[in-house]
């Protein structure tokens, strides 16, 4: 193996044998922690750099290990219930280790560049046959740069197809070093109107603007991912606001159109998070062609993924 720097950074999730993150069979290394919050997170585990207790309470068979060795009163009997008062859990992972129904699980572990690699190469195989590789995502995988950076070196090093699945939001200088070991950008385009941007997802937009035009000058593949969200960004003016903005950076050749999806609201609840838009209704299959008839005036190339 490549000498590399051991470093440590904090992983939720590594993927095996993924198919929708880039070209070919992939592994997906999910990366914890992301600078925005949009509302809309189908990953609100991924938000936060801290470990976190995930709960599925339809597990939990009330034998109160739990309480028993919980030393701040965290989790308690609430009756027939053990509840779980997070604002003054230290997640310690006590509950955790002695949870024998898998009732309790951490979120986030604290990997080396080593444990990730070891992850990596035992797909070789798989990327050879296919013209796969290995994705990084989140979060926001450009928050934990020098991690991500060691890790893309080793895969560059043992030409491995490199991407990355990013919002954009870091400093340029960021964007520049990481796109010398980085093949492919998966680039998230939210929504066009600064104002509204920051609204939904906590962040002004100018910085991601700025760092898209950036790697289009660098001479970067690109692929521009939209979450389609309904009420937030799927009306035409607004579609047709995206497409202009990505035919002005010139050189970017694909769009992909990710339909938002309810499948994290039971994250949200496990979490002990509030979800502010779960009375969303998907988006119906004509409003996902019409714009992709939009976007396709545009750009060589729309997928719906």
């Amino acid at each position: 193996m490549t000498q590399i720097p051991k470093l440590y950074g904090k992983v939720f999730n590594i993927q095996h044998f993924s198919i929708h993150d880039g070209p070919g069979i992939r592994t997906t290394v999910f990366l914890k922690g992301c600078p925005l919050h949009c509302k809309w997170c189908h990953n609100p585990e991924s938000i936060s750099q801290k470990k976190e207790i995930i709960l599925y309470e339809e597990r939990c068979i009330r034998c109160g290990a739990c309480v028993e060795v919980c030393t701040t009163g965290a989790v308690h009997r609430d009756g027939d219930l053990i509840v779980t008062k997070r604002e003054i859990c230290t997640a310690c992972a006590k509950c955790v280790e002695v949870c024998y129904a898998e009732a309790r699980n951490f979120v986030g572990k604290e990997l080396s560049t080593e444990d990730v690699i070891n992850e990596i190469v035992k797909d070789l195989v798989f990327y050879d046959q296919s013209g796969g590789g290995v994705t990084f995502s989140g979060g926001e995988p450009l928050l934990q740069y020098d991690f991500l950076t060691s890790i893309l070196k080793f895969c560059k090093n043992q030409n491995i197809h490199t991407a990355i699945d990013t919002c954009g939001f870091a400093s340029p200088e960021i964007i520049d070093m990481i796109s010398q070991y980085t093949d492919l950008f998966l680039y998230d385009i939210k929504i066009p109107d600064t104002r509204k941007h920051e609204e939904f997802t906590g962040v002004p937009n100018k910085l991601i603007h700025h760092n898209l035009q950036r790697l289009v000058k660098l001479g970067k593949e690109i692929i521009v991912r939209i979450p389609l969200i309904p009420e937030v960004n799927d009306d035409v003016k607004t579609i047709k606001e995206i497409g202009r903005l990505v035919e002005s950076m010139g050189n970017i050749k694909e769009i992909h159109i990710l339909p938002y999806h309810s499948t994290g609201k039971v994250k949200y609840a496990r979490l002990g998070i509030d979800y502010s838009l779960k009375d969303l209704e998907l988006v119906s299959q004509e409003k996902l062609e019409i714009c992709k008839k939009e976007l396709s005036n545009f750009v060589p190339r729309v997928e719906i993924e």
